[in-house]
């Protein structure tokens, strides 16, 4: 796997990569992940388990979820078809960055790839009418240890650009991170 562009941020951890796309007349055809080119090119070595598939409408938004250890997930995500904004919150607690987040645009257009390691909240808003997106997790699911933030609390400052997502329940119900538990952070 080549990489056309690797972006890091001020966040440490996080990463934007842009894979090669080679394409012609017939369409076009890129790599979206090899264990052996992460853990080479980028210094990535993380034991992904499972992928995981959502199907989506417009004005989704999902999140800002994440597992408490020890079924803490790396998250390696992208959008096979439609466009969405992709956003990481630093829960890491001795982090100068803690409360902090990324926001970035993911799309069948732009191919970008965003890891969220562990430590991370993650969440996304879709901006199509249907949106595909594939991600990678390094543990499995597990229920009791599933946590979230309120994808508007305040002290985020996250601008989503919609006033009123279509959430699920459990995203209604989720605390301001000030109002969570400090052991069920990083």
């Amino acid at each position: 796997m080549q990489f056309e562009n690797v972006e890091t941020f001020d966040i440490e951890g996080l990463m934007l990569i842009t894979p090669k796309v080679f394409g012609d007349n017939r369409g076009f055809f890129k790599e979206t992940y090899s264990k052996k080119d992460f853990a080479g090119e980028l210094g990535v070595e993380i034991d992904f388990v499972q992928d995981n598939f959502s199907h989506s409408g417009k004005d989704i938004l999902r999140g800002l979820h994440w597992q408490t250890e020890p079924y803490a997930q790396d998250k390696l995500v992208r959008v096979a078809r439609g466009k969405l904004i992709d956003v990481a919150v630093d829960i890491r607690k001795d982090s100068p960055t803690f409360g902090q987040h990324v926001k970035v645009e993911l799309s069948e257009e732009n191919h970008k790839i965003f890891l969220v390691p562990k430590g991370f909240a993650h969440g996304f808003l879709t901006l199509t009418d249907i949106v595909d997106f594939e991600y990678k997790v390094s543990n499995y699911y597990a229920p009791d240890n599933d946590r979230g933030i309120a994808w508007n609390d305040p002290d985020l400052g996250i601008d989503w650009g919609v006033e009123s997502p279509i959430l699920s329940e459990k995203d209604t119900k989720h605390p301001f991170l000030k109002d969570i538990d400090k052991n069920d952070l990083f």
